[in-house]
């Protein structure tokens, strides 16, 4: 990968973390995790401990990882496996009567779809080249070339 492509490649995953590093992992679940647990409470989401502070390390971990390129093939993996949890049980706009909030879960859902696709392509991507993207800290941990 030359050096324009490299950066084109980065300056997409710095962009990319900052809403699940920022928005999503500090100023929610590590800013207020007891909010977090309460809003997965009352969904009946199975595992309310792990919705707080260790999804918002999760999701710094994840964000790091991608962003700096420390195993970034790892980190995409990461955020697919959240954003999986947190369309289907977090944005279950099917079971919603009122039309407001249903539109607002269906918005969220496919955002979390859009996610997961698109960490799916990085990890692919970043799986494949391995040592040939451009500034990383290292590798991929998965090599499937």
């Amino acid at each position: 990968m030359d050096t324009t492509a490299g950066i084109i490649v980065l300056i997409g995953r710095i962009l990319f973390v900052i809403f699940p590093a920022y928005v999503s992992g500090y100023s929610f679940h590590l800013k207020y995790p007891k909010m977090a647990e309460g809003y997965a409470q009352s969904i009946g989401f199975p595992i309310v401990a792990i919705t707080g502070i260790p999804s918002g390390i999760w999701l710094e971990l994840a964000s790091i990882s991608v962003g700096l390129g420390i195993w970034p093939d790892v980190g995409a993996l990461m955020f697919v496996a959240f954003a999986t949890v947190a369309a289907l049980y977090f944005h279950r706009f099917w079971s919603i009567e009122d039309q407001a909030q249903k539109q607002a879960q269906t918005q969220l859902f496919y955002r979390n779809v859009m996610m997961v696709a698109a960490c799916l392509i990085m990890f692919g991507f970043f799986a494949a080249v391995d040592e040939g993207l451009r500034f990383t800290v290292t590798g991929s941990l998965i090599d499937l070339h």
